[in-house]
C-alpha cells in the first residue's frame, strides 16, 4: 500500500524535496550567519555593534567619484602590500566595490593575510545606495 501511494503521487513528493531546496538555497548561497556576504542592514549594524572596518577595494578613480562615508580605500590589487588594513586581525572587515564582485575576491585574499571576520558587503556600493546609506565623494 505505501509503494502505491509514492507512485501515484510522485508529483507532490517531487514538488515538496524542490520547495524544501529552494527554502535552504539562499542560507548556501548568500552566507547569512557566518558566510561571505551581508546585507546592508547587517553591514551597518557591524559598525555600529562591533565596531566593523569598511575597506572599499575600488580603483582610486571610483573610490573618487562616491563611496560610503569611512571606507578606506585599498585598491583590490594592493591588498597584499598595504598598509592601510588594520593591525588588529580578529577585527571584523566589510568589503566593498561597485557591485560587490570584486569585494568577493578581496574576501579570499584577506582570509589568506589572516583576517578573521572578514565579509563582502551583498550588492556593493550600488546596494548600499539603494538602502539610502550616506556615500561620499572624495575632495
Amino acid at each position: 500500500m505505501p509503494v502505491n501511494f509514492f507512485l501515484e503521487n510522485w508529483y507532490l513528493f517531487a514538488v515538496a524535496i524542490v520547495s524544501g531546496g529552494l527554502l535552504v538555497w539562499p542560507l548556501l548561497t548568500h552566507g547569512s550567519v557566518g558566510g561571505v556576504k551581508v546585507s546592508t542592514a547587517d553591514a551597518v549594524q557591524l559598525i555600529n555593534r562591533e565596531r566593523a572596518v569598511l575597506i572599499d577595494v575600488s580603483e582610486p578613480a571610483e573610490y573618487a567619484a562616491g563611496h560610503a562615508i569611512g571606507a578606506r580605500n585599498v585598491p583590490l590589487a594592493n591588498l597584499e602590500t598595504s598598509r592601510d588594513l588594520p593591525k588588529n586581525k580578529s577585527l571584523p572587515l566589510l568589503v566593498v566595490c561597485p557591485t560587490g564582485q570584486r569585494a568577493l575576491r578581496a574576501v579570499g585574499v584577506l582570509k589568506k593575510l589572516g583576517f578573521e571576520n572578514v565579509r563582502a558587503v551583498a550588492g556593493g556600493l550600488g546596494a548600499w545606495r539603494a538602502a539610502n546609506l550616506p556615500v561620499e565623494k572624495a575632495a
